[in-house]
């Protein structure tokens, strides 16, 4: 890959430097623990979102408890407000329609959630969702349904008129998954002008630029960037600070360096590697990836091999080099998150119904597991809530 024009990320770099210092600092001095929250798939062992509390001083947890019953709150995201809490409904048909629906939450004085409203996503199972930075709009990316969706939001956070709908089309190589598109996730850059979804079932993030005021997606020039035939792109990653970006690819165990031009939104893929360790030949597919608050190491989960990757982030090109696979402890870590401080990661083991904590080095990325651990009916999602 080419050497990055730094452009006008100067600005940007010094602000979001500026942030992370006051954030981690006001972290460190509060006395009061995070509320974590949890989507999850419902059915026998589940009933809808739950809430642990976490304490970034120690790494311990407390014990989950129900806050809201909803059909299958797969994942969250909270208001930049931190007063609503919005959960897609991850299933086949909502209230009547065909398609999936969006539930938003008033969050209560005590971490409960009271249901404001519910929207249809107008397409089967709605997997991702995020919110803009202002809170104004919610964008959702349907799986089955191979599209995405946004709405307005109102200032009671309730969700309001539709601003888009977009059907993706076309289909790849891999017959039994990508017989057709299956938009996987939605994610806006730090402006809030282009949104990028990466598609499993045509092995493309394809692009659209957003319009905070209306709420509205717009197909972008150029419309995306093409991966590997079977690549089969999941989740996305910005890095906080620079013009580069990530696929997780979840067919082939993979994560593509994405170098992103601010000014169109455009995306010129560089190097992929395996997030596997090297001799290994069990079944896999990768299914979250993020990058360290300090821009230096990124994360992804492994389903199979059932780990957690850890990279770290050439300073220049953005690529990659895997430094540890990590046991998660359980089975089938669908999601994982870092706690706002950079200092833990929560790993959610789907199959075995838990959440595990795990200490991260400051100067290498690396993890070490923590006896913290605390019980969720299959946990898909996690998300912090500052008290």
């Amino acid at each position: 890959m080419r050497r990055i024009s730094r452009l006008n990320f100067l600005s940007t770099t010094l602000v979001v430097a500026s942030s992370l210092s006051l954030l981690l600092a006001g972290v460190s001095r509060a006395a009061d623990a995070l509320t974590v929250y949890v989507g999850t798939y419902t059915g026998a062992k589940s009933e809808g979102i739950y809430a642990f509390t976490f304490d970034p001083a120690n790494g311990t947890v407390g014990t989950a408890r129900l806050v809201a019953k909803t059909p299958s709150p797969s994942f969250l995201a909270l208001h930049p407000n931190g007063r609503f809490l919005y959960a897609v409904n991850e299933v086949g048909e909502w209230h009547g329609e065909q398609g999936g629906g969006l539930s938003a939450f008033k969050i209560e004085a005590d971490g409960g959630l009271t249901l404001l409203n519910h929207a249809p996503t107008a397409g089967g199972a709605p997997c991702h969702l995020t919110l803009d930075s202002h809170g104004r709009a919610v964008l959702v990316a349907n799986y089955s349904g191979g599209s995405v969706i946004s709405y307005r939001l109102e200032a009671d956070g309730r969700i309001g008129s539709r601003g888009s709908f977009i059907q993706h089309t076309g289909s790849s190589v891999n017959q039994q998954r990508q017989e057709a598109p299956h938009a996987h996730g939605i994610y806006l850059d730090l402006q809030d002008r282009f949104a990028y979804v990466p598609d499993l079932g045509i092995d493309e993030v394809v692009i659209y630029r957003f319009d905070v005021a209306t709420g509205e997606l717009k197909p972008n020039t150029p419309a995306g960037v093409k991966l590997p035939p079977g690549s089969g792109p999941r989740h996305f990653a910005l890095h906080p600070t620079k013009p580069l970006a990530w696929s997780l690819n979840e067919l082939l165990s993979s994560v593509t360096t994405l170098e992103v031009n601010p000014a169109t939104g455009a995306l010129t893929a560089g190097t992929t590697v395996s997030t596997l360790p090297e001799g290994f030949a069990g079944g896999n597919s990768t299914a979250e990836i993020f990058v360290h608050p300090g821009g230096r190491f990124l994360y992804a989960s492994n389903r199979g091999h059932d780990s957690i990757a850890v990279f770290t982030i050439d300073e220049t090109s953005g690529a990659l080099s895997l430094v540890q696979n990590q046991p998660i402890g359980g089975k089938t870590p669908r999601s994982f998150a870092l706690d706002p401080t950079g200092r833990w990661l929560l790993a959610a083991a789907q199959g075995s119904d838990v959440v595990n904590v795990f200490r991260i080095d400051s100067d290498s990325g690396r993890l070490a597991t923590s006896p913290a651990t605390v019980a969720v009916p299959v946990p898909v999602c996690l998300v912090f809530r500052a008290h």
